[in-house]
């Protein structure tokens, strides 16, 4: 494996911040990256948005065909690190790499494809140093198409109860969103037979020895043009399989059976929908209504991403003393 060092960002034009090397960082964020050049600089620069400062990103490479790389290497930020062997092994194992490469007491989720409101990783680190017993964090989602469009708002159900209520369902707390304790996710590693569900089964394996909540505010934009019917058709597929031996093991037959059954359903809906050319009109069910607060807020976010200035100016309310290396 070769890993890409990067160096400290001295003062340029647009007034950059200048940092220095820090060590252990409060949160390390996890992005695997696959052929994604086209979307991977806005989103590391709303991470570089960030009003909490004290962070790690993770760049993981997974054998992009693309510039995925060379976007990847051309940010200069000591709290970067971009890790590449050329290889493409997946999502899974590049999100069980990153878990073991993190330095942080926080794990954040992140994709190359979304962005992060500027305010994210404070408002989640804030509610998981005030609420000990929660070991996974996720938060409300704008749903946004390839030019930026809002689709609507996919909001999350706050409390442990309500995310799990129908376990055998799926859970509702976008992937992108989470942040949680480090050691939660070592614990619960990603499985690689879970394809395209990779998320759902977590949570299906661990949520009756976890506690999971989600902030109801709006802090990631979820990109998401239209749908992809054999990823979702394998996701369906991964997590039936994951809830029926899960199910099944605990002697719930019917529920087994039941879930099983819902997600056969599902997947003729998502069928249907693809095949008549209602993808958008799915997606506009899915993702609820926004109103002009959220879609200004949204155009403010994308107005600083696209902006190409350096980094914020690093906040004093975490900060984390400099050392010589």
């Amino acid at each position: 494996m070769s890993f890409h060092q990067p160096i400290s960002s001295m003062p340029g034009e647009h007034g950059a911040a200048v940092f220095k090397q820090k060590s252990w960082p409060r949160i390390s964020i996890g992005m695997p990256i696959f052929n994604c050049e086209k979307t991977l600089a806005i989103a590391i620069r709303s991470i570089l948005n960030q009003t909490f400062s004290n962070w790690e990103l993770l760049l993981i490479e997974d054998g992009s065909s693309d510039r995925s790389l060379e976007v990847a290497r051309s940010f200069v930020d000591p709290r970067i690190s971009v890790f590449s062997d050329r290889l493409h092994k997946g999502i899974v194992p590049r999100l069980n790499q990153a878990v073991a490469a993190s330095r942080g007491e926080y794990f954040a989720r992140m994709d190359g494809d979304d962005i992060a409101y500027p305010e994210r990783l404070d408002h989640q680190i804030r509610y998981l140093e005030q609420h000990h017993e929660v070991d996974l964090l996720g938060c409300g989602m704008l749903v946004f198409k390839n030019d930026r469009c809002v689709v609507g708002i996919r909001p999350a159900p706050e409390t442990h109860d309500k995310i799990c209520r129908h376990p055998w369902a799926g859970f509702h707390v976008g992937h992108p969103t989470w942040m949680g304790r480090t050691e939660w996710f070592r614990t619960h590693q990603y499985d690689a037979k879970a394809i395209c569900a990779e998320d759902q089964v977590l949570l299906l394996r661990s949520y009756s020895s976890s506690r999971f909540a989600c902030l109801p505010e709006i802090l990631c934009g979820y990109r998401e043009d239209h749908l992809v019917l054999r990823k979702i058709l394998r996701a369906r597929y991964s997590f039936s399989i994951a809830a029926f031996k899960e199910f099944f093991g605990r002697g719930d037959y019917f529920i087994a059976m039941g879930g099983v059954l819902q997600q056969c359903v599902k997947a003729l809906v998502d069928t249907f929908a693809v095949a008549t050319n209602l993808n958008y009109r799915v997606l506009r069910h899915r993702a609820g209504s926004f109103d002009q607060f959220a879609l200004e807020h949204w155009e403010n976010v994308c107005s600083q991403v696209l902006n190409e200035g350096g980094p914020k100016q690093p906040d004093n309310e975490y900060p984390t003393p400099s050392i010589s290396v």
